[in-house]
């Protein structure tokens, strides 16, 4: 089954593609001959998330989801949220935004966070919502090469090692966004039948 996937992140799309596995055919919006970048002005994760849907399936007419994730520290109000990605600046710079959140938990006690993740698709013109979360806590400085955005800066529960730390795998296995993928796929799977 073909479905459009609303990013031109190859960072995600190789997350999601991992979780849904082959029975689902990922398509980006690059594929769809969509380049723009897509608004992301809702005041909550769940809001960004169906607004990307309603404007992919809006100009394709393609069963989609799209997701949108935050990262909400505790000691800050649930900040950066759903500003992660231009928490600094109004661009996507992951450097500026893990100095920014650094610099605003220096000195803090409590560094704890969660990373939550929506999960809005359009099957058929239906909209469903999936939500994954994961608890965790702010290291003091970066650890480890890999993931992408706050990853080295995030302990998951009960683990030794940041996101950026494991490999792409055992991120999957607890991450927010394999959790909310998971039921999403798990979802399409029961219509699918």
């Amino acid at each position: 089954m073909k479905i459009v996937f609303a990013t031109n992140n190859a960072h995600k799309l190789n997350e999601v593609a991992q979780v849904v596995g082959e029975k689902f055919e990922l398509v980006t919006l690059r594929e769809c001959g969509i380049t723009e970048d897509i608004p992301e002005n809702e005041p909550t994760l769940e809001g960004n998330a169906l607004a990307k849907a309603r404007y992919v399936y809006s100009r394709t007419g393609l069963n989609c989801f799209a997701d949108d994730t935050g990262l909400e520290v505790d000691a800050l109000g649930g900040e950066p949220g759903v500003r992660s990605a231009r928490y600094a600046t109004d661009g996507h710079d992951d450097e500026a935004n893990k100095r920014l959140l650094l610099e605003r938990m220096q000195g803090v006690e409590n560094r704890a966070a969660q990373f939550r993740t929506a999960v809005a698709l359009i099957m058929d013109g239906e909209e469903y919502l999936f939500e994954g979360i994961v608890r965790g806590d702010i290291a003091t400085e970066e650890h480890g090469e890999g993931g992408f955005g706050y990853d080295p800066l995030f302990f998951p529960e009960g683990g030794a090692k940041t996101f950026a730390e494991m490999s792409a795998e055992a991120k999957n296995q607890i991450s927010h966004r394999g959790r909310a993928v998971r039921k999403l796929a798990e979802f399409l799977q029961n219509i699918s039948q």
